[in-house]
């Protein structure tokens, strides 16, 4: 096929409209790229419960193992079980999802052995380089003795590990509901769940990736009211939606409220250091609440800023040694999962913490979300860097005010900050906005919002 590569190779993965973007053929000159520009000698595969992801998949590991390469295939599975397989294995390793987007999208999230991940700047544009040269005469014909394609089952390896991470062991009985919409939290949470003092109530564990209930994305207000609804309606002590390929988790409290995943951060911060004596880094992105690094500082860590993107955070955590990172998008990474994101793990230490105690969960975060956020807001933006630079034109001169460009444009006051950041593949410009009480964080909103839409 006649592929425009510009748009289905991404800042962090292959992500585009199945056939109309890309297909089989394609997937297997991946698969070839990937294993000459990592030299791997084996690899691991995975996929998702997507109509398509099976025949990606196994094309990608066609034009893998005639390049003499051997290939594990996983099957089923969430996108932190492949880097589980990746880590444990020491493989390089390609996962087959497009995560929260709809259905008709696919794609494939790649990693070197041990999760490390690949990027634009860690080996995504060298193989959409090869991908292009071979797309019309295909991959140049191979000597190497054409390797293996077998099939393991890792799902129970996978739950021992993370269930090794977090004491479960004295945690009171918990009623938890949990929307896997559809995706592959419907296939991983039974098996890592199961044994403990849990009442699960689950919402769409159907693999289905139609998403015929609503879209399999936590972080949108609409594909959690019906987890809200159940919640309350069960009198459960807890709510968890997972994404798609079930990487990221979000939670909600008693009430049906949602948890800011800034708070989750908090939470799982303050356990990991005292898990390690009380010392050790944490990494957080620049639009986390405040409460982060306050957290992180009372209970003896140093936190670190870093740029949106989990290629940053990854990075980042490999350079420092941090023990754990947190994104407002719920996606956390853990130094002891080879400093990959895990929204399962993430999900036990809120079980842990909750069930360590007799409260409930919104008390317990109370300590941890301590200012009101914005959340994040998008607008369609033609010029961006032209509204970025009238924003710094019109903070600039203030008194009291500090600019910070490490990722978009950060202005920050003594009570408040927002950062404006532009969308890698839309004409969006994303704001984040806090503040010490609500109606400041809705006065600073706004100013920024008349400037960025004006």
């Amino acid at each position: 096929m006649t592929a425009d590569l510009s748009q289905l190779v991404k800042a962090y993965d292959v992500r585009g409209v199945v056939p109309d973007q890309w297909d089989e053929t394609l997937a297997e000159l991946f698969g070839a790229a990937f294993v000459q520009v990592t030299g791997a000698d084996a690899i691991v595969t995975g996929h998702d419960m997507r109509p398509s992801s099976p025949g990606l998949s196994r094309a990608f590991a066609r034009g893998a193992a005639a390049r003499g390469v051997d290939v594990t295939e996983i099957g089923l599975c969430s996108t932190d079980q492949l880097y589980y397989a990746s880590g444990a294995f020491g493989l390089a390793g390609a996962m087959f999802t497009a995560s929260h987007n709809p259905a008709q999208y696919n794609g494939i999230k790649m990693c070197r052995p041990g999760a490390a991940p690949v990027g634009q700047d860690t080996g995504l544009a060298e193989i959409r380089e090869l991908v292009e040269s071979w797309m019309d005469p295909g991959a140049p014909t191979s000597d190497a003795t054409p390797g293996t394609i077998t099939q393991r089952d890792t799902l129970e390896d996978y739950s021992a590990h993370l269930r090794g991470l977090v004491d479960l062991t004295s945690i009171r009985p918990l009623k938890v509901v949990v929307d896997a919409g559809n995706g592959m939290g419907g296939h991983t949470v039974p098996t890592v769940f199961a044994g403990l003092p849990l009442t699960l109530v689950p919402m769409y564990f159907e693999l289905d990736g139609t998403f015929p209930n609503h879209e399999a994305n936590p972080l949108d207000a609409a594909n959690i009211v019906d987890l809200q609804k159940r919640v309350r309606e069960e009198d459960a002590d807890l709510g968890i939606a997972f994404d798609g390929d079930a990487d990221r988790c979000f939670v909600v409290d008693e009430r049906g409220e949602p948890v800011s995943p800034s708070a989750i951060t908090a939470l799982v911060a303050a356990r990991e250091l005292a898990r390690h004596g009380g010392k050790g880094t944490v990494i957080h992105n620049l639009i986390t609440s405040w409460s982060v690094p306050e957290v992180v500082r009372e209970n003896g860590g140093t936190p670190v800023r870093t740029r949106v993107g989990h290629s940053f955070i990854k990075a980042e955590m490999a350079t420092s040694g941090a023990i754990f990172g947190g994104e407002h998008s719920a996606h956390y990474y853990f130094k002891d999962f080879w400093n990959a994101d895990t929204g399962m793990l993430a999900a036990l230490h809120v079980l842990a913490a909750l069930g360590g105690q007799e409260g409930t969960l919104s008390a317990l975060v109370a300590q941890y979300d301590r200012y009101a956020g914005s959340g994040e807001i998008n607008s369609t933006v033609d010029d961006q860097a032209g509204r970025l630079a009238a924003i710094k034109t019109e903070y600039g001169g203030r008194e009291g005010i500090t600019l910070d460009e490490l990722d978009g444009l950060t202005v920050s006051a003594t009570d408040w900050w927002f950062n404006v950041r532009p969308s890698n593949t839309e004409p969006l410009l994303r704001l984040n906005a806090e503040a010490r009480d609500e109606p400041t964080m809705a006065k600073v909103r706004d100013e920024a919002l008349a400037i960025i839409r004006g």
